[in-house]
């Protein structure tokens, strides 16, 4: 019998409040809690009216070396970043683990129909798999490349792009995508199987194929006679969830983070894809901070499309002021957490300095994504999302409502002593590819580093 979705997020919302309550409970709270957990596990063991126990399960490729592959001549379990990183968790939690395969062609369908608790193994963070489900922190970076031999003519990406040059890739994907955008004019080969790409640039059935920087050093030990070019994306690697699994997502995300703090993800990193990719950490609170701004940015072109269709203005300050008091609110909880776990936070009298530099990041963000909507209306009819855009009500502010969680659980982990320098360059340069003018991104940074230092302890301050 499969756990229902309000019983698995009650699961997640009590495994919280133990978490809560043993960090700042003392001894006596710690062996009360202690004592509760041995109580509830006998009682579940022994109870025949109760649930079995809890079984993630876990969506994987299998054919993404080093993110996710077989083992065995594909008979035995999945191995790779991905799957090893999903197993320390459910080891953490205490959960047992079903690993289903999933092909890329057919991802988000299976997420629609919530086939699976969350995929792992590479999956790319795109607009369109932000709009259908909702991603983990970044678990890893990456580019697209292309290898080709090395006695081809091909010296620049801009060579590939005619007609006669044939390109495979694998279908469905990210990288499809990025091939697709990246060289219109050119013969764009797709192949259902991940493996068997690179077979084409080996048999001379194509000229270039397209992988990732990630990807790419194992597929040149096999085709040893063969160079890169690129990387002509920037990347970031994330599970991937149903849009419901709100409670599975925040405590995922809480792992992954405290794995980053504690340098586990950056050992898992450089020994699954090698010491290079040890560093930068993208699980840690700032670049993950980041990459939820990134995404938000990324579905306006969607939202301006949808007001173009509907008549809708850019301007909307009720909407506005809407988003910004719930946004205000819905970090009242963690705050009060944090208080609770750490008795040298910043108390209470400071709220209204804290609700201000909030505010200040909050009012950035919704100025940036106008401009980013008037930059896309300013266009002709952008074909991004293939037809007709999302519905603005039904599909797009409920991502963003999801987004919006994220960044009000990541603001505050952002620590109190944070590199002004650090935060002006990697705001830059995960927000450039927008082509947001300076004093927007001036303003981004100021409200980061307000909310930075609203998070130190009173005698930092």
């Amino acid at each position: 019998m499969r756990v229902t979705r309000r019983f698995r997020e009650g699961i997640w919302a009590g495994l919280g409040a133990v978490k809560s309550l043993w960090a700042g409970g003392g001894p006596a709270v710690s062996l009360l809690l202690l004592l509760m957990v041995w109580t509830s596990t006998a009682l579940i063991g022994t109870s025949a009216c109760s649930p079995p126990a809890k079984t993630l399960t876990v969506a994987t490729s299998g054919d993404y070396a080093p993110f996710s592959h077989l083992t065995n001549n594909t008979e035995g379990p999945p191995e790779g970043y991905g799957p090893d990183l999903i197993r320390a968790y459910a080891s953490d939690r205490g959960l047992a683990i079903r690993f289903v395969p999933f092909r890329w062609p057919s991802l988000l369908e299976d997420l629609r129909q919530e086939r699976f608790d969350v995929a792992v193994g590479g999956i790319t963070i795109r607009p369109e798999r932000i709009l259908a489900g909702r991603f983990s922190v970044p678990v890893a970076q990456s580019g697209a490349v292309v290898l080709v031999n090395n006695e081809s003519p091909w010296q620049d990406l801009a060579d590939l792009n005619q007609p006669t040059v044939r390109i495979a890739v694998n279908r469905g994907g990210h990288l499809e995508r990025v091939t697709r955008a990246r060289f219109p004019r050119a013969r764009v080969l797709t192949l259902e199987d991940n493996g068997r790409v690179l077979d084409e640039l080996i048999s001379d059935r194509a000229e270039a194929v397209v992988t990732d920087t990630l990807e790419a050093p194992l597929w040149q030990i096999k085709a040893p006679k063969t160079r890169a070019l690129g990387p002509f994306t920037q990347d970031r690697k994330a599970f991937l969830l149903p849009p419901g699994e709100t409670a599975l997502a925040t405590d995922l995300d809480a792992w992954l983070m405290a794995r980053a703090e504690a340098g586990e993800l950056a050992e898992w990193r450089a020994r699954s894809l090698g010491p290079q990719h040890a560093q930068p950490e993208p699980a840690l609170p700032l670049p993950a901070l980041l990459a939820a701004l990134d995404a938000r940015l990324s579905l306006m072109p969607a939202v301006a499309e949808a007001k173009r269709r509907s008549g809708a203005p850019v301007e909307a300050p009720e909407r506005e002021q809407r988003v910004l008091a719930a946004a205000i609110e819905s970090i009242q909880p963690n705050r009060a957490a944090r208080l609770a776990e750490n008795p040298t936070a910043p108390t209470l009298e400071r709220e209204e300095e804290r609700r201000e530099a909030l505010l200040l990041l909050f009012r950035a963000q919704i100025e940036a994504a106008k401009a980013v909507q008037r930059a896309t209306l300013a266009e002709p009819p952008s074909e991004e999302f293939e037809g007709e855009p999302p519905d603005l009500d039904q599909v797009l502010r409920p991502a963003l409502l999801r987004i919006g969680q994220q960044i009000s659980q990541r603001v505050v982990a952002l620590p109190g002593h944070i590199d002004p320098q650090t935060v002006r360059s990697a705001t830059q340069e995960t927000l450039s590819p927008y082509g947001l003018k300076d004093r927007l991104i001036e303003d981004l940074i100021v409200g980061i580093l307000a909310v930075a230092r609203s998070n130190q302890p009173p005698q930092l301050q």
